[in-house]
This record gives C-alpha cells, structure tokens and sequence, in this order.
C-alpha cells in the first residue's frame, strides 16, 4: 500500500523489473532493404520482369538489360522518396514527459518517466507532463490539458474523488492520464498503471487492430495491368500459331513474339506513375506537407469524405474571447484581468497559465488593459483561488474592490440587482458553445452583495483558413464529417460555423460528439463499407487508430503526437488544414496526368502491337525489330510521358465531383481513344511499310516505317494533353518540358539514321530528303486528326445545346 512518504527504493525497482519500463510501445521501423522490396511488388513491374526474362530466353540480351534498368530505377526513385519521408517524420519526434518528479522514501526526485512504477507518488505543477496514469489524492486549483486523449478544448479541473472506472476519461475528474498536460495548479497523486496499461496504451493497442487498405490508384492499375497481360499473351498466341501454319522459321516466330510483347508491355508506365506522384509529392513539401507514402497524393485526390478531429485541427487550438456582455467590456476586461493569475507573453496573443485566463488577458491587452499594470497600481490583498467545487475566484486589491470571476450559475446569485438579462444571455452564449464567465465587483472582501459588470464567452475559434478550406471541399463535392471528444453543443456551433453544415442539414452524420477512439475507429470503417474513399486527419493519441484505418491518414505535425505522426499516410508540418484542400487537388491532377499518360502510352503500344500483328496477317516480313519498338517504349514514348505528368492542374480540377472509387483507370472513352489511335497509326505505319517494300528491300522499307512510327508517337504528345481543347488552346508554353523533349527527340531520332553505331545497333541507313519529308508528312497525320476530331465533337455538341434549347422554348 502507497503511503504520503511513497514507495521505497527497494520496491520500486521490484515492481519495474516484475511490469517492465514505463513505455509505449513505438512500431518497429520498416527496414531499408523491405522498404525496397515493396517498390517491385506491383503488377506493371511483374510484367515487366517477365518480358525480361522472354527477352534473355531469346537471346534478345540488349532488350533485357533495357527492361530490367527500367525496372531497377523506377524502384529506386520510389525507395528514396519514401525512405526521405520516413526520417522526416521521424525528425518530427518528441519525446513525451522525459521526467518525472515523484515521492519515494519521504523525499522528492526527479527520474526517468520510463522509471515510474504503479504505487509512485507524483508530485504535478503547471508545465509537468503526466508520467502515468494516477489517481489525484491531493490538488490545489489543479488542472489538465486532456485534449490529445478526449479532443476536449478547455482545461478539466482535478480534484479528489471517487473514480468509476466505466466512466467516459472526460468524466474522471479524480484521475491523471499519461501524455497529458498540467496547466494549472498542483497536486499530488498516485500512479494507478503504467505503459501500456495506460489509456495512452490501450490507444496505442488499439492501431493493431486496424487494416491497411489498397489505394484506388494501386487497384486500378492493377486491372488495367491484368488487361494488357492477358491481351498480350493473346495476341503473342495467335501471332505464333499464324507464323507456324504459314511454315515460318521457328527463329523468325520467336522474334515476332519477342516484338509483341516489347510492344505490348508499357515499359515507361512504372516509371511514369512514380514520377508523376514525387513530383506531386515535391509538390506538397513546398506547401510544408511530408508525404510518408507516394501513393497517398493521389489517393486524396480521391478522396469523397474527410473525417477531421476538431480541435488543433479545425480550431486553433487555443481559448479566445469571442463574445462579451455588459455595459462597458473595458469594464469587463478590466475586472477579469484584475481578478487572474496567468501571465501574458511578450507578443501579447498568448501567455502561461489557465487557458481561459490567458484569452481573458488577450483579449485585455488588445483593448489597453495589462495586468502587470494592474498589480503595480493596485496590488492585490487577499487571493481566494479557484475552486472546482465553488467554481469562482476572488481577488481583492488595494483600492478596496473584491473582483470576483466564475462560472454564472455561482457568481450571480451571488450579484445584487436585477440579474434576469444576464441569465438569458449567459444560457444564449452556452446554446452557442461558448464557455460563459460571469465578472463581478464587491466593495467589501466577502464574496457577497456584488455588482455584476458583465459576462464573458470564449471558445476555441475555427481557423480561418479551415472555413476556406471546408468550403472548398464542398465544392469539390467532398463530405467533411466532424469528430470529436468534446461537448455536443460546442461542436455543433463550431460545425455551423465552418459550413460543414448548413441550414436545413441534419447534424446526425457530420458531427459526432463526445467520441472516443474507438467511435472514431467505427465512424471511418462505416463510411469505407459504404464504398466511400475515406481521409481522417487528428493531431492526437484518441486520433491515432483512426488515422491508420483510413485510405489517407494526415496527422498534425507541430502539434500532433508521435503515436499519431507515425499512424499516418500524410503530416502537415505546419498543421494547416487548408493543406489539405491542396492535395486533393494535387491528386486530382496527379490522376488527371497519369489518366491521360497512359492513354497516351498505350495508345502508342496498341499501335505497335497492330504493326506487328497486322504485317503477321498480311504475310508480310516483321516491320519493326524487337529493338526498334523497345526504343520507340523507352524513348520515343517514354520521355514525352514523363512530361506529360508534369503538366498543371486544369482549372475547373476543385469544380468537379469525385471519381467514382469503382471507376476504372480507363473508361469507355479512354479504351475508344486508344483503338482509334491505334488503328490509325497502324494504318499510316503498315501503309508506308508496305508501299516501301514493293519497291525497294525490306531493310529500306524498316528504316522508314519506324521514323514514321516513332515521329507520329512524338507529335501525338500535344494532342494527348487534353480530350477536349486543341494544343494552342491548351497553352502553347505551359508545359515548356513538352515542347523541349518533343524537339529534342525528333533530333536524335532523325540522328540514329546517320551515326554509324545507330546504324549498326539498330539496323538502319541513312534517310534522304524525300524520307525526311515523307516521315514529318505521316508523322503529322495521327495528331491532325484527333485535333479535328476534338473541334467536330465541340461543334457537334454546341449544335446539340442548340437543338435542345430551341425544344424547350418551343
């Protein structure tokens, strides 16, 4: 049994050995050489290794080590970006609550908070982080900051009391929770459990039981990889089986299959989608946003609902004077100045002490009043502190005044005079979720016949820029849900307030009050059954379990916790919630640019894959060599690809709804866009090849068929960077990397015609200035006419509006 001398030495280190250190248990970080396994787990590259390996079988070596660069790069890139992340985050750390001052053998020490053991005495003061959990058995005007644990704003009075232990942690008024803060007071009291035992741990045990979830992005490359495998493997079939019938040689079999599946597999595509997500994630870390996973970018872009933690997180996290009542408020404001304790900071917006007198002292100074002034001009007699049982303190000062500050419930029966507009306005601001101070002055140093100068409601103000942001994620058609530890009313009010709900909408599904970590848990899992692609974001513990069950986790990082830093996808360094706003619509253009890239891409591998096959049919020589095609994947197509994610969000990107989680990567129009550009380019290239071959060898009839090709995959860049407006539309320099890799592309492609080791390696001769014009002349065709067609579509839906709009007048 603990006694008022505490524990001794002999038996606290007993008990440390017997229930071991006074720890939260961190997770392990993931080791370097998994985190780049987990770089080749995706399909795209799976695919890509298996061409690899067909390639080497053939003894297409060149090709092999090609593809299997790819590969290795692509991976790279995305370890780094990660592994950069990670210690970021890392480096946000704080150790919680280092030191303990406790009560062992009569006398006080400071130990190691890993050193606490059940049966410590703890001796708090304003500063001190709780070491463990306790239960109070003394305390002066003692108070803790709970909100990492609760979401609970305001400061919760400790006081001894006979602790339930089924009641809310908001509740227990007679305990003290690990990692949380003392504001106010002192107090001693007695550690009840340790480490994990603690409610700190009991949230930290709850993250194991969340599940991660696969990000859209991820499933929808997926299916569109399962798609081009099994096309592939298809068409490599009927190529062979075609090649054997006609009695080709087994070799020239073996080589047409080899150049289909160079041809089929988009071998820039793993690169693609990692550049485009580090470029968003660059992106965001100019905005102070760490980005722990590449594919969480994209992911929010995706994003239908945001579940949010309130306070620190919409709110400033701090106490202000919103609203004042009385005669004169310099009245107010002097009297509660006069009748405090905190201290007021140098910059005047924030000070030491209880959290309530700090606003109250901001809100002074704004309008003249110090209380350093204060206590030099009157200095203070008599001080009764603040009670949790009388709920007021009084102050009486030298110029004979008792000021007097509480709540209204003890203050004004407490007040002479006729006191029914205070009571109405006191129960108006508390319908508001204010929390109402009443402020009075006696003449006399007893707490009676006082006269009432007014009332006081503060709150924890919504930031200014979390209205905008909330606002901008309706418009986006995003749900921004509320969930919080702290009162029904309050966060109703701060709910209206930021516009998560208007007039006439039901609270019920945005706003969920007094919530415990494992509401939150439940909240998140019942929007994700109901198909909806769910972002959580919280800067505290109870916020932790949350977070890591959401498709996108974002903790706050200045303020946020380390449990919750390390549970998270995203940190927003400078716990700006409009941040988040901005990465949806980073993502929204990040899947805008790998939408269109990937058209693009296979658009140009569909048209290969016609080339080859088509000649297969039309028992005409293979057209393009297994070299040719990975040059046109690798270079031709790839390094336009990689611009192409680069380009800058469309305009109207926050204007439009949310994409469908169910939506494929490429719908109708997409796959529409990629056969129609496919057969065109195989036409115009099969065409060439074939008008070559009656008249000159088949080595000539090569040479040209694939500058034509690879200048019609180049060209067609600057129709691919928008389904609906024309290249000069688009903006001519707006994506000046485009227009710089385009040209220098068509130089070195028009070079390898001319530089002996290009002729040799892939098998080409020199181009004359007909070529040269005849290769420019086709190249230009595919993108002339996907620009017609774009301008005929416009036309023919004006036309359309026009038509319908005439019905409808008539």
């Amino acid at each position: 049994m603990t006694t008022q001398e505490g524990l001794d030495a002999r038996t606290a280190q007993r008990r440390l050995l017997d229930n071991g250190p006074n720890e939260i248990e961190r997770e392990q970080r993931q080791h370097p050489a998994l985190m780049l396994a987990g770089q080749f787990k995706s399909p795209v590259v799976l695919l890509l290794v298996a061409g690899c390996i067909v390639a080497a079988a053939l003894g297409e070596l060149a090709d092999a080590i090609a593809i299997l660069a790819i590969v290795v790069i692509n991976g790279v890139i995305g370890f780094f970006q990660e592994f950069r992340a990670e210690r970021a985050v890392h480096a946000l750390r704080a150790m919680t609550a280092p030191r303990a001052r406790v009560r062992r053998d009569g006398r006080a020490l400071e130990i190691p908070a890993s050193e606490v053991v059940t049966g410590d005495v703890l001796l708090l003061e304003a500063g001190d982080v709780v070491a463990a959990d306790s239960r109070v058995v003394e305390a002066h005007a003692l108070a803790t900051n709970e909100s990492a644990l609760t979401g609970e704003s305001l400061p919760v009075d400790k006081y001894v009391e006979l602790i339930h232990a089924d009641a809310p942690i908001a509740d227990r008024s007679g305990a003290a929770f690990m990692g949380t803060a003392v504001v106010a007071g002192t107090g001693t009291a007695v550690v009840t459990a340790t480490g994990m035992a603690t409610e700190l741990g009991k949230v930290a045990r709850l993250l194991s039981t969340t599940q991660s979830t696969k990000t859209p992005l991820a499933t929808r490359l997926e299916a569109t990889t399962r798609a081009l495998l099994f096309a592939c493997l298809g068409i490599v079939a009927v190529t062979a089986v075609i090649g054997l019938l006609r009695g080709q040689a087994l070799f020239d079999v073996g080589l047409s299959a080899v150049s289909l599946a160079v041809a089929a597999i988009p071998e820039g595509l793993p690169a693609v989608v990692t550049i485009a997500l580090a470029l968003g994630v660059q992106r965001m870390a100019d905005r102070h946003v760490v980005v722990r996973k590449l594919p969480a970018v994209e992911t929010l872009g995706c994003t239908t609902v945001i579940c949010t933690d309130k306070t620190g997180t919409l709110t400033t996290g701090m106490m202000t004077v919103r609203e004042l009542w009385g005669a004169d408020h310099v009245n107010v404001l002097d009297a509660a100045a006069a009748c405090s304790d905190a201290e007021l900071a140098e910059d005047e917006r924030s000070g030491t002490g209880d959290p309530t007198e700090v606003a109250l002292l901001v809100a002074a100074a704004e309008r003249g009043v110090y209380r350093e002034h204060i206590e030099k001009e009157r200095p203070r007699r008599l001080v009764r502190p603040f009670d949790a049982n009388r709920k007021r303190m009084s102050i009486l000062r030298a110029d004979g005044r008792l000021y007097v500050k509480g709540a209204p419930d003890t203050v004004l029966p407490l007040c002479v005079g006729g006191t029914g507009a205070a009571a109405a306005a006191n129960t108006d601001m508390a319908s508001r979720g204010l929390r109402v101070l009443a402020v009075a002055v006696g003449e006399t140093d007893e707490e009676r016949d006082l006269r009432l100068v007014g009332l006081a409601g503060m709150a924890d103000p919504p930031r200014t820029e979390a209205i905008e942001a909330v606002a901008a994620a309706r418009a986006a058609g995003i749900k921004t849900v509320m969930i919080t530890g702290d009162q029904a009313l309050t966060a109703a009010s701060i709910a209206r307030e930021l516009g998560i709900v208007r007039r006439g909408e039901s609270l019920e599904s945005r706003v969920h009050a007094r919530a415990t970590p494992e509401d939150k848990l439940r909240i998140v899992r019942e929007w994700k059954a109901r198909g909806d692609v769910v972002a959580m974001t919280g800067d505290g513990v109870n916020d932790a379990p949350a977070l890591r069950e959401a498709h996108v986790g974002i903790a706050m990082g200045r303020g946020g916790t380390e449990v919750t830093r390390e549970a998270s996808h995203v940190v927003l360094a400078d716990d700006n919630f409009a941040s988040i706003v901005a990465g949806v619509r980073e993502g929204r253009a990040i899947f805008d640019n790998i939408q269109k890239t990937v058209v693009y891409l296979l658009a140009g591998n569909a048209g290969e894959l016609l080339v080859v096959l088509g000649a297969a049919l039309f028992g005409l020589p293979v057209p393009l060599l297994p070299l040719h095609l990975l040059w046109i994947n690798l270079v031709t197509d790839g390094f336009p690809a990689l611009a192409l994610v680069m380009d800058p969000p469309e305009g109207d990107v926050l204007q439009r709804n949310p994409r469908p989680p169910s939506a494929p990567l490429l719908g109708r129009s997409e796959w529409q866009m990629i056969v129609a550009t496919a057969v065109l380019q195989c036409i115009v290239t099969l065409g060439i090849f074939a008008w070559v071959l009656r008249n000159r060898d088949v080595s000539e009839a090569r040479n040209l068929a694939f500058s034509v090709l690879v200048l019609g995959e180049l060209f067609r860049a600057f129709a691919a960077r928008s389904t609906t407006r024309i290249f000069w539309e688009v903006g001519v320099f707006s994506n000046a990397k485009l227009l710089g890799v385009i040209a220098l592309s068509v130089m070195v492609q028009l070079a390898l015609h001319h530089v002996p080791i290009a002729q040799r390696l892939f098998n080409l001769r020199d181009l004359s200035s007909l070529d040269y014009g005849i290769a420019v002349l086709l190249g230009l065709v595919p993108v002339t006419a996907i620009e017609l067609w774009k301008l005929a579509m416009r036309l023919w839906r004006r036309v359309r509006r026009a038509s319908t709009s005439s019905h409808i007048h008539a």
